[in-house]
């Protein structure tokens, strides 16, 4: 296969991803999925290699990457099957990320499967939004262990019963978990129209040629990084049960362009929700050395193979069963990603940019106002961090995920709220030879009484600047103008309102003076 072959192959798998998203987005009923695009979906290989991915959550698709092995290895597949599952300790990341499998056949050949995840903001959580204040797993929801939704092209009538009837929307979890369905099922046409021509032995091959490719580009693109050491260490600011300045420390090993991180000294798992299943680590680590990679480097399991990582088990990014874990997802994925940029930043100190806002500033809430249950979650943007050839931009969302916001006329048309701010928060980025992106802010008014659950970071502890420049401006949570924690459960009342001033990111280069 030449260069324009792989080049073609490469691309018509990760068009299968596209349109899996497309059908999904467009088939969802949750603005969740359908306006935030709170959703992924991958290829990968018979024993759950990734092929190709679409440029969807990095967080989502990571894991993914990490974990499918162990996922399909638990089944004898066959053709029409179709696997859900949620639990972060066998695949997953946090609950309300629920993931489908799928397998293609060619014959009586596995050839590979097609995988989505996408986010319900309803998975059974006695807390609207289900991002509760958790101590235990349990408490985050339904716990879905890896199971089958659909055996031979049918559903499985007493499973997707079962999942639907744990929310408090059932129609609209229906919608989503169908959607979800549609876009496996999409996924295996267009897989399966793309290898049966070919035929299942030279699909294969070509596989193979494409992850030798990425793996060539990667260690092309990592031989930039001097040999050597090199360590840093930040803090979470807290777990939300009285835990603080929560430490994660890395030592990264460059030798050879091969990458061994390790997170050896990290705290331990701690009783709040900001743990992390070695899954989401993982993911923070592939985030991190992919940008490193050029645009054009197939996202496949190659380009992985040059980086390693470790953490202990039983610490907090490699926590055991059944710590809480909802946070983690979310908040302490995006903390990693720092610690290794500040790592990274003593070895190529021109091509890493200053700490982003560092939080996806989770607001979860809901409630029952004229007998209608309602549950919504959204994540909402900051700060990006500068770097040297640029300002960092504002009010977008960074690193592990990249959502849109729900915008205004959606939630107002769905749920008894009312947006009063939507602006950039002028001045919240970091000063320097290039300036740190500022955050937002964001108010909700409720016309009813309600539920709110906040989980935010960078409340505390500002994002840092680089070489000189300043720190970007740490993020507020307000109730009626008094300020709250950053990770908090409460409920309001009609009229109350919500403010949530995101983080700003740190600026790059020290000014000079003149």
């Amino acid at each position: 296969m030449n260069a324009i072959e792989l080049s073609l192959f490469a691309n018509r798998i990760a068009a299968v991803c596209d349109e899996m998203g497309a059908v999904l987005r467009h088939a969802a009923f949750s603005p969740n999925i359908r306006d935030r695009l709170d959703y992924s979906c991958a290829v990968f290989d018979p024993v759950g290699e990734l092929c190709a991915q679409a440029a969807h959550i990095p967080v989502h698709l990571g894991s993914m990457a990490y974990a499918m092995r162990d996922v399909v290895s638990r089944f004898d597949w066959h053709v029409g099957d179709v696997v859900i599952f949620n639990d972060p300790f066998l695949g997953g990341t946090h609950l309300p990320d629920v993931t489908l499998v799928a397998p293609l056949f060619i014959g009586a050949d596995l050839a590979g499967f097609v995988a989505n995840r996408a986010h319900h903001a309803d998975i059974g959580a006695d807390s609207p939004g289900s991002m509760p204040i958790s101590r235990t797993l349990e408490e985050e929801g339904q716990i879905i262990p890896p199971m089958l939704l659909a055996r031979g092209g049918e559903v499985v009538a007493d499973t997707m019963n079962g999942l639907v009837s744990a929310t408090r929307n059932p129609t609209e979890s229906r919608g989503d978990f169908s959607a979800q369905l549609s876009s496996a099922i999409t996924g295996v046409r267009r897989l399966q129209e793309i290898v049966e021509p070919m035929g299942n032995p030279a699909y294969q091959t070509a596989l193979a040629a494409l992850n030798n490719y990425a793996e060539q580009l990667a260690r092309s693109a990592l031989q930039g990084i001097p040999d050597g050491q090199y360590r840093f260490e930040d803090v979470m600011d807290d777990d939300g049960l009285g835990h603080r300045d929560i430490p994660i420390k890395v030592n990264i090993t460059v030798s050879n362009s091969n990458v061994i991180a390790d997170f050896s000294g990290t705290a331990d798992q701690v009783e709040g929700n900001i743990n992390c299943p070695l899954s989401v680590a993982a993911a923070a680590v592939f985030y991190v050395f992919r940008c490193l990679m050029p645009e054009q480097t197939p996202a496949c399991a190659g380009s992985f193979r040059p980086v390693r990582f470790m953490a202990e088990e039983g610490s907090l990014l490699n926590a055991r069963y059944p710590a809480a874990v909802a946070a983690g997802n979310v908040e302490t994925s995006t903390r990693i990603v720092d610690v290794l940029l500040g790592a990274l930043a003593q070895a190529i100190p021109e091509s890493i940019p200053a700490a982003s806002h560092g939080s996806m500033n989770n607001v979860a809430m809901g409630s029952t106002m004229d007998g209608q249950q309602w549950d919504y979650y959204e994540t909402i943007g900051g700060g990006m961090g500068a770097s040297a050839i640029s300002d960092g931009q504002s009010a977008v969302q960074t690193h592990m995920t990249n959502t849109l916001n729900t915008p205004i006329e959606a939630l107002e048309m769905h749920y008894p709220l009312r947006v009063t701010r939507y602006e950039i928060r002028r001045g919240s980025g970091g000063q320097g030879k290039s300036a740190g992106g500022d955050g937002l802010t964001r108010e909700f008014e409720y016309l009813g009484p309600a539920q709110v659950t906040l989980l935010s970071e960078r409340r505390s502890h500002r994002p840092w600047g680089l070489h000189g420049a300043a720190d970007g401006l740490s993020g507020m949570n307000l109730l009626n103008d008094r300020p709250l924690a950053g990770k908090v459960a409460l409920n309001v009342s009609k009229g109350d309102r919500l403010r949530v001033e995101t983080a700003g990111g740190g600026g790059f280069g020290q000014v000079k003076e003149e």
